[in-house]
């Protein structure tokens, strides 16, 4: 995942919305998002898509309302990660809230070393991102746009880049499209958040922006946009896009009519 912005608690209609681009290699299998049983048995279901390889996910929204993404975090070093980034998104969607999942993190990094990441946790109560270099940053977030890719973001209103040195020119490309990203999702006056959501996914597939991403073998697979409601008996609104989005039509995801009634908060 290379792009992502969030909006939360910036609408009264939607606590958490958020729109994403997968960037990855185009040869590396994977599969459509779908509901999914924790993998021990005893935590919360969720839907996402799944990385074949690894067995992870990149991004999901659990039945407890907890929408969890994560992004590559390019260090000047590369990290001996010993487990997959997309497992531990995998583990906070099966925590009961944002708060749990960011507590479920700290403890793993005891004893677990990652690939570098920026993880994005948001629940109707809670946000954060998550920056890991070998040492962890937890910023928590205000209500309001909030947009992140693999060299930092616009976080709180303010600019957060951190860009290597071995990747100079394309990470100073990177930070100027997240910028105009941000710039360009300020919500607008009486906006909701269905409408932003609308917004947001226009901005990631039009290129002006650049956060679709077309190169040899590299680029963006995927786009998935997730809407929460603030009716608690409101059912979430998940949609997927197996491709670029420039060029790849959003489907629907089929989210249980009882998602979240049973599980969530557990």
């Amino acid at each position: 995942m290379c792009t992502l912005a969030l909006a939360w608690r910036a609408f009264g209609d939607a606590p958490v919305a958020l729109a994403a681009n997968r960037d990855e290699a185009l040869d590396r299998p994977a599969e459509p998002p779908a509901l999914r049983d924790p993998a021990d048995g005893d935590g919360v279901r969720y839907v996402a898509p799944r990385d074949a390889e690894a067995g992870g996910t990149w991004i999901g929204l659990s039945a407890a309302g907890v929408a969890v993404a994560v992004t590559n975090r390019w260090l000047d070093a590369d990290r001996e990660g010993d487990r997959s980034r997309g497992l531990l998104v995998r583990d906070c969607l099966e925590a009961g809230s944002a708060e749990a999942a960011a507590r479920a993190v700290e403890r793993d990094l005891e004893t677990r070393a990652y690939d570098g990441f920026n993880l994005v946790l948001a629940d109707d109560t809670a946000a954060f991102v998550l920056s890991y270099d070998g040492g962890l940053a937890v910023t928590r977030l205000d209500p309001g746009v909030h947009v992140v890719g693999n060299v930092g973001g616009v976080v709180n209103g303010v600019e957060r880049f951190a860009v290597p040195e071995r990747r100079r020119e394309f990470g100073a490309e990177r930070a100027d499209s997240a910028r105009r990203v941000a710039a360009a999702l300020v919500p607008e006056p009486g906006e909701s958040g269905a409408s932003w959501v609308d917004r947001a996914s226009d901005v990631l597939a039009d290129h002006e922006y650049g956060a679709c991403l077309h190169g040899d073998g590299f680029g963006t697979r995927s786009f998935t946009r997730i809407r929460t409601s603030a009716d608690p008996t409101g059912t979430p609104e998940f949609a997927y896009a197996d491709g670029p989005p420039c060029e790849t039509p959003t489907a629907p995801v089929s989210v249980p009519s009882d998602f979240g009634a049973a599980d969530g908060g557990t």
